[in-house]
């Protein structure tokens, strides 16, 4: 069945009778509508639920600049199109809302993650640590040389 956009649809889940219908827009009653959003995949910490952060420019006219912001949109994946991974590209659009927070699904992997995309990202997540002193290399004082005593 047709979903109204021009995506892939993805081969049918492997098992029917455990399978989510109600939570599917390619095979099951779930309509999609309104917004169609791309963005990358940042977390991926909870079950059949992603967090999609997308950047986008905001034109500031005082300053006659534009600056950037990012949104994180919490969607949900049907389990055709599992597992995905954090730095995966996706296509997501609006639907009803589905829980307390999310309202969009899933509709396309665009682009899978590399491992440099990964790597990236990870070191972007991570907060600053402290230094601990296996890290820190102490310079020892030059030793003065003999045109300069």
């Amino acid at each position: 069945m047709a979903i109204g956009l021009d995506v892939e649809t993805p081969p049918e889940p492997e098992n029917p009778e455990e399978y989510d219908y109600e939570k599917c827009p390619f095979y099951g009653e779930l309509s999609v509508r309104g917004q169609i959003l791309e963005g990358t995949v940042v977390s991926t910490d909870m079950d059949k639920t992603v967090v999609v952060e997308r950047e986008y420019d905001v034109a500031v006219p005082k300053y006659d600049r534009s600056m950037k912001r990012r949104s994180r949109i919490p969607a949900h994946v049907p389990g055709v199109l599992e597992p995905l991974s954090v730095g995966d590209t996706v296509k997501i659009a609006e639907t009803r809302p589905l829980s307390k927070t999310k309202s969009h699904v899933v509709v396309e992997v665009t682009e899978e993650a590399t491992a440099a995309d990964i790597a990236e990202l990870t070191r972007q997540a991570e907060p600053d640590r402290e230094l601990s002193s296996s890290d820190v290399t102490q310079d020892a004082e030059p030793e003065a040389t003999e045109g300069e005593q």
